[in-house]
């Protein structure tokens, strides 16, 4: 956890140890602590504050997207407006979720998150589908300029594989596990696996995979 709110830091680290599958790994204050918390070894969920003492949250969720593909990052913060919740997601976020859930709600919205969801408050899922319905309103459809279709991407047996985990939930290490390789063999083939679908997170990765084919 990257969070420089102390009371709200107190009263998730006491949710989150009431539970039983879960473990905090780290929490820490500031911009560069969480940069520097990025050295260690990846961890299946991270929760990122925006509005931290030395900068900008958005950094720490770049590079995190960067160093942990596998990991599923999630916003935690008092900034509802559209621009920080499109760079928060552009830069790798898969959940949006504003300071104004009791800290039980938060336990389960990380629960479903590391599941393969997406938890996003009401006012930030309005801020998206307001933004997608100007988007369709001002796109142009002229089938003569219509791009050529992209070759249909393939994937390796290994890659695949991987894949199938992915969705089913697995963590990097239990996957490594499972195909008797190193937890930084299973993290080459995630990158592999996102540049071939083009897309920047495992949320992303598990829809597009579903959407070409790959998944039942």
């Amino acid at each position: 956890m990257v969070e420089d709110d102390v009371n709200f830091q107190n009263a998730l680290m006491v949710a989150i140890e009431t539970e039983p599958d879960m473990t905090l790994l780290g929490m820490v204050g500031t911009r560069a602590q969480g940069l520097q918390l990025l050295e260690q070894a990846p961890a299946d969920v991270l929760l990122v504050d925006l509005g931290l003492p030395d900068g900008s949250g958005i950094d720490v969720i770049r590079e995190a997207h960067e160093r942990w593909p596998t990991c599923n990052i999630m916003v935690s913060t008092t900034f509802g407006d559209e621009a920080h919740v499109l760079q928060s997601i552009e830069s790798g976020a898969a959940g949006y979720l504003l300071k104004d859930s009791a800290p039980q709600n938060m336990v389960a919205e990380i629960r479903s998150l590391h599941a393969g969801g997406s938890p996003i408050s009401p006012q930030i899922a309005r801020h998206i589908l307001m933004r997608f319905r100007g988007s369709l309103h001002s796109s142009v459809s002229v089938v003569e300029h219509r791009e050529p279709a992209k070759p249909r991407v393939t994937l390796s047996d290994k890659e695949q594989d991987v894949l199938e985990y992915i969705t089913r939930g697995f963590t990097t290490r239990e996957i490594a596990a499972l195909m008797s390789v190193s937890n930084h063999t299973v993290i080459t083939f995630v990158r592999r696996i996102y540049a071939k679908l083009e897309v920047h997170s495992k949320t992303e990765a598990v829809y597009e995979a579903r959407n070409q084919g790959f998944l039942r």
